[in-house]
């Protein structure tokens, strides 16, 4: 490790690297278009959260919302084709002929839908367009599919390719899936200019709140905020038993919250943690484990979270402050359930910290990096007290850029100001075009009247029962976060199954937080596991290893979910009585459910008899399950059994210690 005077760092370089992996390293022309139409989007989210009126100053004509979103989505969309390859093996240092074809077509057709725009809502060019509008929708249809491609993977490209077609043959189903059926130009047009389908729930949370918060992120990244975490980390906890371990758990977490990708969390904090881990006796599948769990949990980690949450909002007509607030209790459950069993792991190994002479002091890291616990401050201060959720992260986003200006560490030079300005417009025309292409599905759920219909028969398919529901919704969540991006499998399950669960009578909040949490789970679970994968190849172990000790140590975020809704009091919606009494149980039901896994409880010491493991782990469940909500049990009962199984378990273990003595 390095001396005090040397703070352990994370290489800017090499988080740039990692963000741009996907990306083409643009020759300077392009680069340059690329950098301008980013910065002209920027601009235009500006003036249209902060209501500027630049347009009607300059034209005389106020920017109506539709012909707002037809902009950023036309820019988005174009510069996908600039900056992601077409296949694996395309053109990573230039710009192919047919990609330029692309980019200029697609502002072609992006001009022509800005100037109808007024005529569009006016006209209901959805319901009656003209002749020229189906077929130029046509082809637009085309030129999204082919961006989701890029931005999802062929998983995505096919199902949003069925679906959105559904409209042409919905007539010709059978009885229990038909819908109305429309022709295929028609179908064309209703995507392109209805406000449920291109224009639907996913772009207008990513032309209304995403946009400004990814650029939050991002900006959070290439100041350094990423390196400071990572110091703050070890600074507090690298001396402490299990120390790297412990500062892989929070700093994965903060740093994971930022940038809303598990795989790139792993590739940035792992590439430190995970040889720090080794260093003092962890195995590598666990040190890879770890490090997959705590970059997964980050997602979900409020205040930024990832592109869902700002979707969910939509969907749930709440706002994100909401959201993530609700998200708060269970992702810090989560990290505590992960932190104790790295304890209860450190402990029965007899691993140790690193040496406190060979970390950065508390002290240090704050002089360094102070200004970005003010920012998040800030931008917290805004959205709860002030309730400025679009116009927050811009705020916080520009402080964050002027103070650094002022540290000579992280200041940004022109160069790194545009590489900065391109990471920005990679990622946010990655994610719309993910988000064009998944609007299609509602858009064509909606026009053939699929959505209620479908809700109907999975209700009757589960006889009313909600565990059922639950059951199929877990599966189907896991599944399809295999194949697609969580945020394209949150919204196809938003769609179709939460309104069955919800109709069954469960809170609307609890289902849709349900939904999101087992999308996410396919990143620690085999026989995919991508998250896990990524750090076996840092960590060098089998991924397969890797993948079934990550479900061990992340086991308790397979049960949270159930456990929120069960008793959404969990996400804070209940009485501040019952909000307490949960999440009081379900802590000290993790201890002991930790301590069962890894054979070592607090206060008790090794826990090595079988038996008496087996007992805790259902002590453990007993009391971190929430009574008195969906459950025939109440608080009383559940704390009175838990005492049963963990008291035996104790005594069993205190016996045969004294035996062996």
């Amino acid at each position: 490790m390095r001396s005090q005077s040397e703070p352990i760092e994370t290489k800017v370089e090499e988080v740039d690297d990692l963000e741009t992996a996907r990306y083409r390293r643009l020759p300077s022309l392009w680069m340059g278009i690329v950098v301008l139409l980013t910065a002209a989007s920027v601009g235009l989210a500006v003036n249209q959260v902060f209501h500027l009126g630049f347009f009607q100053l300059i034209l005389g004509n106020v920017l109506v919302n539709n012909r707002y979103m037809y902009l950023i989505a036309g820019i988005m969309l174009s510069m996908l084709f600039l900056v992601m390859p077409a296949y694996k093996g395309a053109p990573k240092t230039r710009v192919p002929w047919y990609d330029v074809c692309l980019f200029l077509i697609t502002l072609g057709f992006t001009l022509y839908y800005v100037y109808h725009a007024e005529k569009i809502l006016d006209e209901a060019w959805e319901y009656n367009p003209p002749e020229h509008g189906m077929y130029v929708s046509l082809f637009f249809w085309a030129l999204i599919l082919e961006g989701g491609r890029r931005a999802g993977g062929i998983a995505v490209f096919i199902i949003v390719l069925i679906i959105s077609l559904y409209p042409t043959y919905a007539d010709m189903m059978p009885e229990v899936v038909s819908g109305i059926g429309q022709p295929l130009l028609n179908t064309a047009a209703f995507h392109t200019f209805s406000e449920e389908s291109l224009l639907g729930i996913p772009m207008k949370a990513f032309t209304s709140l995403v946009f400004g918060f990814l650029l939050f992120g991002v900006a959070l990244i290439y100041t350094g905020a990423g390196q400071f975490f990572i110091n703050f980390a070890f600074a507090l906890l690298g001396h402490v038993r299990g120390g790297p371990a412990k500062v892989a758990i929070f700093s994965s977490g903060l740093f994971g919250s930022m940038s809303g990708g598990p795989v790139t969390n792993v590739l940035t904090t792992g590439s430190l943690t995970i040889p720090a881990m080794k260093s003092i006796g962890v195995r590598t599948k666990t040190a890879a484990a770890i490090e997959a769990c705590a970059s997964t949990g980050g997602v979900l980690m409020p205040p930024i979270m990832g592109a869902t949450a700002f979707i969910m909002a939509d969907f749930l007509n709440v706002r994100y402050i909401d959201i993530a607030l609700a998200a708060a209790i269970p992702s810090l459950l989560y990290y505590f359930g992960l932190f104790m069993q790295i304890d209860a792991y450190a402990a029965e190994n007899k691993l140790s910290g690193l040496p406190k002479e060979d970390l950065i002091s508390l002290k240090e890291v704050f002089k360094d990096g102070w200004y970005y616990i003010a920012v998040f401050a800030f931008l917290i201060w805004m959205l709860i007290f002030l309730k400025r959720e679009s116009q927050a992260p811009y705020y916080a986003t520009l402080l964050l850029l002027v103070i650094n200006q002022f540290n000579p560490r992280h200041r940004l030079s022109w160069q790194k100001t545009k590489d900065f300005i391109y990471a920005v417009g990679g990622l946010l025309a990655e994610l719309a075009g993910l988000l064009a292409a998944v609007g299609l599905i509602v858009g064509a759920l909606q026009v053939t009247g699929m959505t209620g219909t479908l809700t109907n028969d999975l209700v009757y398919l589960a006889g009313g029962n909600p565990f059922a529901l639950l059951i199929m919704g877990a599966i189907t969540s896991f599944i399809l976060g295999i194949g697609m991006t969580v945020t394209a499998a949150y919204i196809f399950l938003a769609i179709i199954l939460a309104p069955a669960l919800i109709n069954t009578g469960l809170n609307p909040m609890s289902v849709h937080m349900f939904l999101l949490y087992w999308g996410m789970l396919s990143f620690i679970t085999p026989p995919v596991a991508l998250a896990a994968f990524a750090a076996s190849s840092v960590a060098k172990c089998n991924p397969m290893e890797t993948g079934v000790e990550a479900m061990r140590i992340g086991s308790i975020i397979y049960f949270i979910p159930f456990f929120f809704v069960f008793n959404p009091a969990l996400l804070g919606q209940g009485t501040f009585g019952e909000v307490v009494i949960v999440c009081l149980t379900a802590a000290i039901g993790i201890v002991l459910v930790a301590g069962g896994l890894q054979g070592f409880l607090l206060g008790i010491g090794s826990v090595r008899n079988w038996i008496a493991r087996g007992f805790l782990l259902i002590g453990g469940m007993a009391l971190a399950m929430p009574g008195g909500g969906m459950l025939p049990f109440s608080h009383m009962q559940l704390i009175v059994a838990a005492i049963v199984f963990a008291g035996t378990a104790i005594a069993l273990t205190l016996v045969t210690r004294q035996k062996a003595a």
